[in-house]
């Protein structure tokens, strides 16, 4: 599966960003889809997820609840951030990845080693 992440971009302080992610190579549908994000000299850490079921199953890291929003289509294998309310503290190069199918998703969808494959990163800055 090869994914490719676009739309970051500079925003302000309060403004909005969407990233979209496609997924080429493999069956979309079947694999849970989580962003993550790193800023300069900090560790990867988990953004967002979505199961293949989409609906109800998206799960989001407290910093960003209620301001990030993750959807999928999988009819054009793309997954969606949806980001509002941008803060300077969101500023990172953010990642699309992709998990095969689990029963454990519920459980593993903030652990970047159960994912199988990462997009090369989008650049998101955020100025104050």
């Amino acid at each position: 599966v090869q994914l490719q992440a676009s739309g970051g971009g500079l925003a302000q302080a309060g403004g909005s960003l969407r990233l979209s992610c496609a997924a080429s190579g493999g069956t979309f549908s079947s694999y849970g889809m989580g962003w993550f994000r790193q800023a300069p000299g900090k560790e990867r850490e988990f953004v967002a997820a979505i199961s293949w079921t989409g609906g109800s199953s998206t799960y989001y890291t407290d910093s960003v609840k209620g301001r990030f929003t993750i959807s999928r289509d999988n009819a054009k294998n793309t997954v969606y951030l949806q980001m509002n309310s941008l803060k300077p503290e969101d500023s990172a190069v953010y990642y699309c990845a992709a998990q095969r199918w689990s029963k454990y998703f519920s459980s593993d969808y903030d652990v970047m080693g159960e994912y199988d494959y990462w997009g090369q990163g989008t650049l998101v800055t955020v100025s104050s």
